[in-house]
């Protein structure tokens, strides 16, 4: 290894670092920005980092500037500093980001990560990762105009790191940011994302056994509970101050301080108090001004502690999570009774982001949503927008008049509008009600959308209020030419039903998908998805319908977790689907395209499976063998579930005779 550079002096260029630093705010004493230099007052970091030297003798070391947020906590960005530009990095590093082994003896690794800035970055964020998505930022040089500057990204229990690339054109980042944009930039990379999920995800369940234990709330109120406290900690004042208030005044100060916040929208009043009700009912609830011996200030104060430190900095605006309906489906998961009775069906994330890529979803877009619930079609659509917006009048246009929803259930409206609310935008335009209601179906259509993003109520029972009663609202509510995109049962799309009739006579049947079969776990429904361009009759088209067989989408069941992208598969995968729809491609075993008719004579089946062509040459012997064990275990089951029957039916008898 060649002798290092003694020439130089580091010193400055730490200089040039704390004068970037110094420029863009990180000392400005207005924020709950932390700059350490060579040190760490965080527990945490000082346990992670306690064999962190460079030495191999070992002991805590610490890189130039470590740097953390009150405000999203789960994030540091950390600065190794060299003062020659031949010292910037080893030829190692390509191999340690393709997390390669270098077969180095432990002294030539610790000369290694002494001598250059990127090993030594990247050897204290592989510790730090273990407990923080780490911002590695390696500086060689002393002047600044030819300063060399690498930034690298460690997301939380990555195997390595890689490098931190621009949101808006997917480019590395080799400049020195203010915060909020290096946590822009680390927030779009779909390992942090999902992450951040899974921290999410244990969260509610955590939250989930807490209020089980030392509270009696209903599932409905344990999300009104949470999304209330996100709201009420928006306000500065009270996320500084809630430790302070008496156990018994605790209650009255939350509900103030949500109406307070409801109240600076700009929104109707009618629609404030719709929204400020469900709080209001829960504020008065006898359980939250209880003390007890674990928890001396009271059950609501320890409820807006862990919320505080665990869900509210994981409310960033454009990362396109919502996360109010990942914490509403995690509480779901313990209701008792049939989930699918109840019309209750929560829309996957990926589901939501893959429905804005299939409307073709751009900054320009006013979307609807005639069946919110959550808002999570709304919140996935505005990320969309947002990342391809590029003036503060698009973003301005975006939040104030792109996102429309109807939503019936009060929870679930306050919910949405909570939602929207926690990114700063579009609660002026979401309506209370049912979306059926010709007031409202009037006020909406004055929106003049071109994008409408449905999963309405399943199995409801009523020819009323049918999946495709639905999306005839939907269709009836968006301009000429505009594009609905519905996820519904598979039944909608084989059974015979004379809305599919109306709705050729009126729209376009441009596509529709198969999707997995445990695509809704624990609920099961089979699905599918249509895409229907509104107001052209499907005859006048003259089009055929494009067919896709995406029964696969990479996700696989977990006890806890549910349905996770596992291998990380999901985004190519996606990309895939979305290019062969756009494009109308026709592939054996994957998509065909078929020319549809929907009349009293002729009831053709609106689904891959009867018109698609297998691709035999694909097929292999393991192909063959996994098809007939899944035969032969339906067999087994569909067997055992008739003698269960037959078993219960004979109970039957000999109890009635």
């Amino acid at each position: 290894m060649p002798k290092k550079n003694t020439d130089k002096n580091e010193r400055n260029t730490e200089n040039l670092v704390r004068n970037a630093l110094r420029e863009l705010d990180y000392y400005d004493e207005g924020n709950n920005i932390s700059v350490e230099e060579q040190k760490s007052v965080i527990d945490e970091v000082k346990r992670l980092l306690k064999n962190g030297s460079k030495s191999s003798k070992g002991g805590r070391g610490y890189p130039e500037f470590l740097i953390s947020n009150a405000d999203t906590p789960d994030f540091l960005i950390i600065y190794e500093c060299k003062a020659s530009l031949s010292d910037h990095e080893s030829t190692n590093v390509a191999s340690i980001l393709a997390d390669n082994s270098l077969g180095e003896s432990e002294e030539d690794a610790e000369r290694r990560i002494k001598r250059y800035a990127v090993d030594g970055a990247l050897h204290y964020a592989k510790l730090l990762s273990r407990g923080y998505n780490v911002i590695a930022v390696a500086v060689s040089g002393e002047k600044n105009a030819t300063a060399k500057k690498s930034v690298y990204l460690y997301s939380k229990g990555a195997k390595t790191a890689r490098p931190l690339l621009s949101k808006g054109n997917n480019k590395p980042t080799q400049e020195i940011l203010p915060w909020k944009d290096f946590l822009d930039h680390a927030v779009f990379d779909p390992a942090v994302r999902q992450a951040r999920l899974e921290d999410l995800m244990a969260f509610a369940r955590e939250l989930h056994a807490f209020m089980r234990d030392y509270a009696k709330f209903t599932e409905s109120e344990k999300p009104l509970l949470v999304s209330g406290t996100l709201i009420g900690l928006q306000n500065k004042a009270f996320a500084a101050s809630y430790g302070l208030h008496d156990t018994k005044d605790l209650p009255k100060k939350w509900i103030e301080t949500i109406k307070h916040e409801i109240d600076r929208a700009e929104i109707p009043q009618a629609k404030k108090d719709n929204m400020a009700q469900p709080y209001a009912s829960i504020s008065v609830h006898p359980e939250l001004a209880k003390k007890s011996k674990e928890y001396p200030k009271g059950i609501l104060h320890e409820l807006i502690k862990r919320i505080h430190e665990k869900a509210a900095p994981l409310m960033t605006a454009e990362e396109g999570t919502d996360i109010l309906g990942h914490f509403y489906g995690e509480f779901l998961k313990y209701t008792g009774g049939d989930k699918k009775a109840l019309g209750i069906v929560l829309t996957p994330r990926h589901i939501t982001e893959l429905f804005a890529l299939l409307a073709n979803v751009n900054k320009k877009s006013t979307v609807l949503d005639i069946c919110a619930g959550t808002g999570g079609f709304l919140v996935s659509a505005m990320s969309q927008m947002m990342r391809e917006a590029t003036t503060e009048q698009e973003r301005t246009r975006i939040k104030s008049k792109s996102l429309i929803g109807i939503e019936q259930q009060p929870n679930m409206f306050a919910l949405a509008a909570s939602n929207m609310i926690l990114r700063g935008d579009g609660k002026a335009n979401l309506y209370q009600g049912s979306c059926f209601d010709d007031a409202i179906a009037t006020a909406v259509k004055k929106h003049k959308a071109d994008v409408g993003l449905l999963n309405p109520p399943f199995a409801q029972g009523t020819a009323d209020l049918h999946e495709l009663r639905f999306i005839q609202q939907m269709l009836a509510a968006l301009e000429e030419g505009g594009t609905g995109v519905a996820i519904v049962p598979m039944g909608c799309a084989i059974a015979p039903n004379p809305l599919r009739q109306e709705l050729m006579a009126e729209h376009t049947l441009e596509a529709v998908m198969s999707m997995p079969t445990e695509l809704f776990y624990p609920v099961g429904v089979v699905c599918c998805i249509m895409v229907w361009t509104a107001h052209k009759p499907h005859a006048q088209s003259k089009r055929d319908t494009w067919f896709g067989y995406w029964k696969e989408d990479g996700f696989i069941k977990t006890k806890h977790k549910g349905r996770i992208d596992a291998e990380g598969g999901w985004p190519a995968l996606r990309d895939h689907w979305v290019d062969m729809y756009r494009n109308r491609r026709v592939k054996p075993g994957e998509s065909v395209l078929k020319a549809v008719k929907y009349d009293n004579s002729q009831q053709d089946e609106w689904c891959a499976e009867a018109y698609m062509e297998t691709d035999y040459s694909a097929l292999t012997e393991a192909d063959f063998q996994h098809a007939v064990r899944k035969y032969l275990m339906f067999q087994l089951v569909n067997e055992a579930e008739e003698k269960a029957r037959a078993a219960a039916g004979g109970e039957g008898e000999e109890e009635n005779e």
